[in-house]
């Protein structure tokens, strides 16, 4: 017997769950900035920089829609870039990349990516576990 599948688009899922359990966008969206606030914290101590603090200071997570004209670490979408309301990103000062992949006069010291690498999984299972959570609760209505 075969076994059939058909991929579907973000969009499309999106809106069919959306359809099913609307209460599982809100809780995505929220696991997402959760997810974001956590590497964020885990980067602040990482990061490489001056006594004073102020690149450490300067890490933080937000939605993008909040800050529409900065870009995400990475290079990663902007505002304008995603159709997803709740996307999120971690935010810093423009010496992030710099430091991360180091310059002629200046050795690398990457902080953030390999915080990121150690965490995706974590954050990731805690998104899919949201989105479960609103599904069994809608369920047991």
């Amino acid at each position: 017997m075969a076994i059939k599948a058909k991929m579907l688009g973000r969009e499309k899922v999106t809106r069919m769950l959306r359809s099913i359990v609307p209460e599982a966008e809100e809780e995505l969206a929220k696991a997402q900035l959760e997810g974001a606030q956590s590497v964020a914290n885990k980067i602040k101590p990482r990061a490489p920089g001056p006594r004073t603090g102020g690149y450490q200071a300067s890490i933080q997570a937000a939605r993008l829609a909040d800050r529409p004209k900065e870009r995400a670490l990475g290079g990663g979408a902007s505002n304008s870039d995603t159709k997803d309301p709740s996307a999120t990103g971690v935010f810093a000062d423009f010496i992030w990349r710099f430091l991360e992949f180091g310059t002629v006069k200046m050795s690398k010291r990457p902080h953030i990516f390999p915080t990121w690498r150690q965490e995706r999984k974590r954050v990731r299972r805690n998104m899919a576990a949201a989105v479960r959570k609103a599904v069994k609760k809608a369920k047991s209505k």
